[in-house]
């Protein structure tokens, strides 16, 4: 009798499990919401911002190495670094940088000042609070046009409000906007106008982040309010301020609007004698006035390796201070 054949089932490969048609479906889902979906998330971000933000940073470098006239932008004719040569030899240039920076402290200076006083005002426990914090707000929902309108017939040299106070008191009228300084301390009063409340809401939110305990602890010491302000309110908020002033001079270097229409027709000039002329409003004059297109293009990047400066100081300074 034959013996039955044996099978060797070692060499016989062992079958291949197949998911379930459902489970390879849930499967491509899953890898398509954890790492395709974030990408499709960010997409239109970074699509508007390369449209709207980062072409026309490139095309202006692009149109500051030409000489390019706003009447004729198809003909250009490539100089390299010239429009920046003599942006760099040209006085209307220095001087606008200087009115900037000095129009920039006589704004930022007391409107940050100013604001961190309102904010600790506006911390207290106070009946209509919430009328208060919209309040300091309208200066800045304010359009800057109806704003500088109001504050230019504020500071006429014939029949301007301030020029009235000054006379009670014996004063004769100044003519704010002939002057160099009194312009630019008029300007500089406009922006402190509109951005000393938004700053305040800035200082509060951050007020109301102090743990109560930090202030508990200084009044059982013996602490008086003026005393938890500087030794506790102050450090706490010292990123937030560090914030505002970079915010703020962000801004001072790019303002525009109030000098433009402060001084009426003569604000494309910046005044009579570019006394409160700033890099805006020389951009202005340069490109939308003069027509000359590649020079406009070198200011605007000038002002953007002006804010790259800033930022950069700014980051210097938040890790020095994180450090100590």
């Amino acid at each position: 009798m034959a013996a039955p054949a044996l099978t060797d089932t070692h060499d016989a490969p062992a079958p291949v499990p197949q998911a379930p048609p459902g489970r390879t479906r849930r499967s491509l889902s899953d890898w398509l919401d954890r790492t395709a979906a974030p990408y499709a998330y960010v997409t239109p971000f970074f699509a508007v911002f390369a449209a709207f933000g980062l072409y026309p940073l490139l095309y202006t470098g692009w149109i500051s190495l030409h000489r390019v006239e706003l009447q004729t932008p198809d003909r250009r004719e490539w100089v390299g670094l010239g429009n920046y040569t003599e942006m760099l030899v040209d006085d209307r240039f220095w001087n606008a940088l200087w009115n900037t920076f000095t129009i920039g402290v006589i704004s930022t200076v007391p409107q940050l000042l100013m604001a961190l006083g309102l904010a600790h005002l506006l911390n207290y426990k106070l009946r209509g609070s919430a009328f208060f914090r919209v309040a300091v707000l309208t200066p800045h929902a304010t359009s800057v046009a109806a704003g500088t309108l109001v504050f230019s017939l504020m500071f006429g040299r014939d029949f301007g409000m301030i020029n009235w106070l000054l006379d009670l008191v014996g004063v004769h009228p100044v003519d704010w906007e002939s002057g160099h300084w009194t312009s630019q301390i008029a300007i500089g009063s406009i922006v402190t106008w509109r951005w000393t409340g938004y700053n305040a809401l800035v200082y509060l939110a951050a007020m109301q982040s102090v743990p109560t305990d930090l202030y508990e602890a200084s009044a059982i010491d013996g602490a008086s309010r003026w005393q938890q302000f500087r030794k506790v309110t102050i450090p706490s908020l010292r990123p937030t301020i560090l914030f505002t002033v970079v915010v703020s001079t962000i801004g001072a270097t790019q303002l525009f609007g109030e000098p433009l229409l402060f001084g009426g027709t003569a604000g494309a000039r910046g005044g009579t004698d570019g006394q409160y002329q700033t890099l805006g409003v020389l951009l202005y004059q340069q490109g939308w006035a003069l027509f000359h297109f590649g020079r406009a293009a070198a200011i605007a990047w000038a002002m953007f390796l002006i804010l790259i400066l800033i930022a950069a100081v700014n980051a210097l300074v938040s890790r020095r201070l994180r450090r100590a």
